[in-house]
């Protein structure tokens, strides 16, 4: 079974492990939005200091900045960021991630080892590790079942 530390260093490239995108909680939410759409992801950590205060995600964006007219520029991140955020250890297995996901209504989980941020994994990169699980014990299956070693 996979855990969060395998989805991790599978995630970054060579040299760009424990790479961590985030922002202060006084910065715009357009700041926070054009910072997405830079790196390609749909959430950011919002850190004070070292200090993990909250998330921020695209569904932040669109249900309480859009919906509510109000100014991407003018609100600041820690306005509409979520404060109870949910994180996991790097022992903790893909499939209990996906729990967690599914039954607190998120798709990213900050990973905090002895209370220091070193990472986020979304669903999209345990979905990934799934898959690609699933493909390969397929495979040995089909070998199995045509008498091939291997």
């Amino acid at each position: 079974m996979k855990t969060v530390h395998d989805v991790l260093k599978g995630k970054e490239p060579e040299g760009q492990e424990g790479t961590i995108y985030s922002i202060a909680p006084n910065d715009s939410v357009f700041h926070a939005i054009e910072s997405m759409a830079h790196r390609g992801v749909g959430a950011l950590l919002v850190m004070q200091e070292e200090q993990l205060i909250g998330i921020i995600s695209e569904r932040d964006y669109a249900r309480k900045v859009i919906l509510k007219g109000k100014s991407s520029k003018q609100t600041p991140v820690s306005t509409i960021m979520t404060t109870q955020v949910v994180t996991v250890p790097l022992i903790e297995t893909v499939d209990a991630c996906m729990r967690l996901m599914r039954q607190h209504h998120i798709r990213h989980l900050p990973v905090v080892n002895k209370k220091q941020v070193i990472g986020m994994v979304s669903l999209r990169d345990l979905m990934s590790v799934t898959i690609a699980e699933q493909a390969s014990t397929i495979n040995q299956l089909e070998h199995y079942i045509r008498g091939e070693v291997g």
